[in-house]
Parts: C-alpha cells; structure tokens; sequence
C-alpha cells in the first residue's frame, strides 16, 4: 500500500531564532555610500540565511522528518537589477556545500517554491526575462548545494489576464525560450484563483511537465469536481520523474475565508484524499501548507497514530492499510 511522508514549509516553530528568510531592501543597500560594504552585507544576512537552514535541517533529522520546502529568500537582491553583477555563489559556496552533504547524508527531499511575481505566461517580455532569471537562481542555488536541480522547483501558470486559453497558449509559446536545464527543474501546481486541475494537466501533458495537486486549491477552484476522475493523468506526468509523487496539502481557515490556510491540517479532510489515492501509487510525498510549519506536521502525526487504518514507519512517515 502507499507510503505517505509529511513535509512542510521553510520555517521552524521550534527552532528559535532560526529564521532562514532574513532580508535587506534595495532601499537600504542603496543608503550604504560604500558600494562593497554594502555588498559584503549583504553576504552576512545569506550566509545566515544558510547558517539557519542548516539548524532547520537539523531539526527536521532529529524529528524523522525528511521532506522540506527551503524559502526563495535566501539571498536578498540576489535578483535586483542593481546587482546583477554580485557573484553570489562565490561567498556562500562553503554554506550551500554544507547544507547539500548534509541533504544527501541524510535522503532527504528539498525544493523550492518562488513568489507570485515568476509569471512565465506574462504579457511583457521584462517580467518573462526576470521569472527566467529567478528561476535561474534557484537552479544554481541547487547546484552549489550539489543537488540534482531536477523537479526541485514548483511554480504557478501566472496570470489569466481574462483569457484562459490565450494565456495557456503564451505559456506553450513563452516556454520555448526558457532554458532546457531551468524546464527540467519545474513543476506545476493548480491555484485556488485562476487555473484549475484541467488548465493545469493541460500544460504538462503538452509539455512533459510533472503537476503538483493541490488538493485545497481544487476544492475551492475547478472545472471539474470530481479530481478522482484525473488523478491517473496526474499520475503520469511524474513518469519520468526520479522523485516520488507530489502534493500539497492544506485546509481551509473557515468558510468564510476557505481560499486561507489554517494554521493546523483537518486530518478527516486529508484522509479523504489519501483513502481515494491509496495503492495507486508507491509513495506520494506531501507537503503540509499550514501556518503552524512543523507544529502542524507534529499535531498531524499525532493525530495519525491514533488511527488504525496505518503503520508508522517513522515520526513524518506511514504506510496506508
């Protein structure tokens, strides 16, 4: 029966003072009168950024938990316009090969999750070229860390613009200039606003890209109810994929505001999904979205083993009977 391991998302409720997401304005940079000290600053807060998710890491070891979401933030204005010349990579080399040993010491499964703004169906050209450069910063973030870039990074369709299928199609047309080694570290996931489950399957099946389901984004947003009557097309488009399948999973805050996360997972809601997948595939890897990070993994967990249609292998992962 299939292996369900939990993971969640960039931050620590229990490690202290380890925020991984520690920033600087270009506003601020620009009001240091010495350029390279400014630069040099800049290097501290990601080199703490990296000393962080090393402890965050820890941590997770510590706690079985072997599936993790690494923030996009680690390096502020990495992307900044004003600082494209900045070699970043040089400076954190030491860090980013530490946290990558440590990755592969212990199996664990990481990626990334860019913000809103990697928009690869956009209208203008200037937003398409920074979404590719973002994108490109992750795929070298992940190959300083000597992880195989390959499926590592989930992104959105990007904005509707009023047109649904025009925007599909700018994304098919938009995806020829994206470079093949950055196409190779993309997933897709379905959103709660503007494209559904089929919008979604759509593009990666025309395009050879794995879907992330997001089981809450469905519930509120889709063409199609039933997600049960796709989920061997999303099954397939992870056939070529050396990672387990994956998906989020989330609850809402109250009905009033379903598209929210709550703080906590509604485990009946996520049991509904995984009685439904179960045997279907050997493993699916999901990834807990909730404001709580690694306290909803472990209120989950409890909740877990109290039941007895499982088997825990170990403190994030089970077996489905």
């Amino acid at each position: 029966m299939t292996i369900v391991r939990l993971g969640y998302v960039a931050m620590s409720k229990y490690v202290q003072n380890a925020s991984p997401s520690q920033t600087m304005t270009f506003k601020q940079f620009d009001k240091i009168a010495d350029r390279e000290a400014a630069v040099r600053k800049l290097e501290r807060i990601a080199n703490h950024n990296l000393h962080n998710t090393l402890r965050i890491l820890k941590h997770n070891a510590a706690s079985d938990i072997y599936f993790y979401r690494l923030t996009s933030r680690l390096i502020p204005l990495a992307n900044h316009e004003e600082l494209l010349d900045w070699n970043y990579l040089k400076p954190l080399k030491e860090n980013l090969n530490e946290i990558g040993e440590y990755v592969k010491k212990h199996q664990m499964r990481v990626d990334f999750h860019p913000d809103h703004f990697v928009l690869l169906n956009s209208l203008r050209k200037e937003v398409l070229r920074n979404s590719i450069t973002t994108l490109k910063m992750h795929y070298l973030l992940l190959k300083g860390m000597g992880i195989d870039p390959e499926h590592r990074c989930v992104i959105h369709i990007g904005g509707k613009y009023k047109e649904t299928e025009k925007s599909l199609e700018r994304f098919v047309d938009n995806w020829m200039v994206v470079p093949r080694a950055i196409q190779k570290m993309i997933m897709l996931e379905n959103d709660d606003t503007s494209f559904t489950l089929d919008d979604t399957l759509f593009l990666c099946e025309k395009l050879g890209i794995p879907l992330v389901f997001d089981y809450h984004h469905h519930i509120v947003h889709h063409q199609t109810e039933n997600w049960e009557d796709n989920w061997e097309r999303i099954i397939k488009t992870w056939k070529h994929s050396p990672l387990p399948i994956k998906m989020h999973i989330s609850s809402p805050k109250s009905k009033e505001k379903i598209r929210h996360h709550a703080d906590y997972i509604d485990i009946d809601m996520f049991f509904h999904f995984l009685k439904e997948i179960n045997g279907t595939v050997p493993q699916i890897d999901c990834m807990i979205e909730a404001k709580q990070k690694d306290a909803a993994l472990f209120k989950l967990i409890k909740q877990v083993q109290l039941r007895d249609d499982i088997d825990m292998i170990n403190r994030s992962t089970f077996r489905l009977k």
